[in-house]
């Protein structure tokens, strides 16, 4: 077996059936993988699923107050945008395009550190990276950990169910999900503190991060605006939370085939360019599926990507050394051909019906 194919770790009901094909889970098997996921008293090695939803419920109690206490007009538009833009941008830039995919370089760490914690913490970086290294290498196939023929809620709960790191790896196979981790700034455990933990990342580090990291912004946004747009931002925060765990569904068509001709240029899967995530955090993501490794992916001219707006500022001023963009790449290969194609079907059509033509 292919190390990708193992990496992740399996749920119970599988990746295929014994007949090799895809091993569609009922509601009730995702759910009761899912409770059993995150009982920590089952063992030590469910912490890490357990922290991002963890995490979630912490922004609940914040939201609540924004509604019942301390909402405001200017609040709930601040943390719409600090929700749908910021941690959205935040996400392509840190966990997609850096951590994943190293489309690009930081000068020093120090501006690595910087990106790292430009929004609120909200997803570990583990559950992240080596789980979409496994989505393109399976893209639509078993074995994707968010398949959207799979269903929603196959998706909407991958990060428990399907995205941990195997918690059996022989020491070979945990150095190469060290590789994978290099870009993500998360300090790894030994192999034998894996065995213990069952993660790349220790809890008490993870943890602390993510103390500091909120204690930092929640001071910030207090100093700011005072407590209603604290509470106004993790609302917003919160929202952005559950619902970046419905993307992958959606911006795979929903299991179903909704690429368009002109827009969807990577037929290899079922990925699809939708302008919502494309305006708000630069997931053109049949785009990015086409170029992983780019720093940019909206390549179009209406297609605006702000993360790669903020990695281009970062390399103006000296934060970013190099970057990887593949724009020049995608119109040669991909829409001048399809340009030329579809006038020279034009032509065909017009030389096919004569009289079609209007001639002054």
């Amino acid at each position: 077996m292919a190390f990708l194919d193992y990496v992740l770790d399996p749920p119970s009901y599988g990746w295929r059936d014994k007949n090799g094909d895809f091993s569609k889970p009922t509601s009730g098997q995702i759910m009761k993988e899912f409770f059993s996921r995150l009982n920590i008293f089952k063992t030590r090695k469910n912490w890490l699923p357990v922290l991002s939803w963890l995490k979630v419920l912490c922004l609940l109690p914040f939201f609540v107050l924004f509604v019942t206490k301390y909402f405001s007009w200017w609040a709930l538009v601040a943390g719409f945008v600090y929700g749908m833009v910021f941690l959205g941008t935040h996400g392509t830039i840190w966990y997609h395009r850096y951590c994943t995919h190293g489309a690009y370089t930081f000068r020093n760490n120090f501006w690595k550190f910087v990106t790292r914690n430009l929004v609120l913490s909200v997803i570990p970086e583990e559950i992240y990276v080596v789980s979409h290294q496994v989505h393109h290498a399976k893209s639509d196939e078993p074995g994707d950990p968010y398949y959207a023929q799979g269903g929603f809620l196959y998706c909407f709960l991958a990060d428990v169910n399907h995205q941990p790191i195997a918690k059996n790896l022989s020491e070979k196979d945990y150095d190469q999900v060290l590789t994978i981790m290099r870009y993500s700034g998360v300090k790894s455990n030994s192999y034998k503190q894996y065995q213990h933990w069952g993660s790349v990342a220790h809890p008490v580090g993870t943890i602390l991060h993510w103390i500091l990291n909120w204690s930092f912004w929640i001071t910030v946004f207090y100093l700011v605006g005072g407590m209603g747009l604290v509470c106004g931002i993790f609302a917003g925060a919160f929202i952005w939370a559950v619902g970046v765990r419905t993307f992958n569904y959606e911006g795979h068509g929903k299991g179903k085939d909704m690429r368009r001709d002109g827009v969807d240029f990577n037929k290899d899967d079922m990925s699809i360019n939708q302008v919502w995530p494309g305006y708000v955090a630069g997931e053109w993501h049949n785009n990015h599926h086409l170029f992983p490794r780019s720093a940019r992916s909206g390549f179009l001219p209406y297609q605006l990507d702000l993360a790669w707006c903020y990695i281009k500022f970062m390399h103006i001023i000296g934060g970013v050394s190099e970057y990887r963009d593949s724009k020049a790449q995608f119109y040669k290969d991909y829409h001048q051909p399809y340009l030329a194609a579809k006038a020279a079907s034009g032509n065909k059509k017009k030389l096919a019906n004569p009289e079609a033509v209007i001639v002054p």
